[in-house]
């Protein structure tokens, strides 16, 4: 199945569960931890590649930076589209192995939970890096092979319960770092569980954290393009 049909149905799906008690908790700790190290700034243009339906792509907006959403499914592209109509936001269908834009023309670029449905990963990182300006920063977020939402994730796709992840290339975080040809800084978080009481997983965030614990379900790193 190519990725192109593989997320169409979801669109709807995929904005609820964020919607869900344990989702904005997820979603809160994600983007906060997206921003601290994309850092957008007013007058940014920004490249938000493998958008989905712009569940992050609102905080880019909201400090003031234009963003060009790619995304290769339709129906999640159209549903960002809604979004942020309001909104300095560009979408653009395309491909994260094959960018349909000129060298070193992003400011920042940044791509959530989308590499692992690329199986030519590198590829991708190379086309987010030549599109990037010299000096401007490159944040990649990916699923953690270390985590358990991971295992859990491959477990289900294996009883035909979660298609989307059959295929899926999780990383850890040393392998998402060998995958970009450069010095950077990688994280994680979300170390609490999926069915955690919402205040119990607050305070196992706060102690993965101080633990320095490499073993959080997202996995996001930041590099600056020489």
């Amino acid at each position: 199945m190519t990725g192109k049909n593989l997320f169409d149905d979801l669109p709807e799906t995929y904005d609820q569960w964020f919607t869900t008690p344990i989702g904005r908790l997820v979603k809160t700790y994600e983007a906060n931890m997206i921003m601290d190290l994309l850092r957008p700034a007013p007058g940014d243009r920004i490249l938000d590649a493998g958008c989905g339906t712009g569940i992050f792509t609102l905080d880019i907006l909201a400090r003031k930076a234009a963003v060009v959403g790619l995304e290769i499914s339709l129906p999640m592209l159209q549903r960002a589209k809604r979004k942020f109509e309001m909104y300095p936001f560009r979408p653009v269908i395309g491909d994260i192995t094959n960018l349909p834009f000129a060298d070193d023309v992003f400011d920042k670029a940044v791509s959530i939970t989308a590499i692992e449905f690329i199986t030519d990963a590198g590829r991708a990182i190379e086309e987010l890096l030549r599109v990037t300006k010299p000096g401007g920063c490159l944040v990649v977020a990916t699923l953690n092979r270390l985590g358990s939402w991971a295992v859990q994730r491959k477990e289900r796709a294996g009883m035909g319960q979660s298609r989307i992840f059959r295929e899926a290339f999780f990383r850890s975080p040393d392998e998402l770092s060998d995958i970009v040809p450069l010095e950077g800084v990688v994280k994680t978080a979300i170390h609490f569980q999926r069915n955690d009481d919402p205040k119990r997983a607050m305070a196992i965030e706060s102690e993965g954290r101080q633990k320095g614990l490499r073993t959080g379900a997202f996995v996001i790193g930041r590099w600056v393009k020489p």
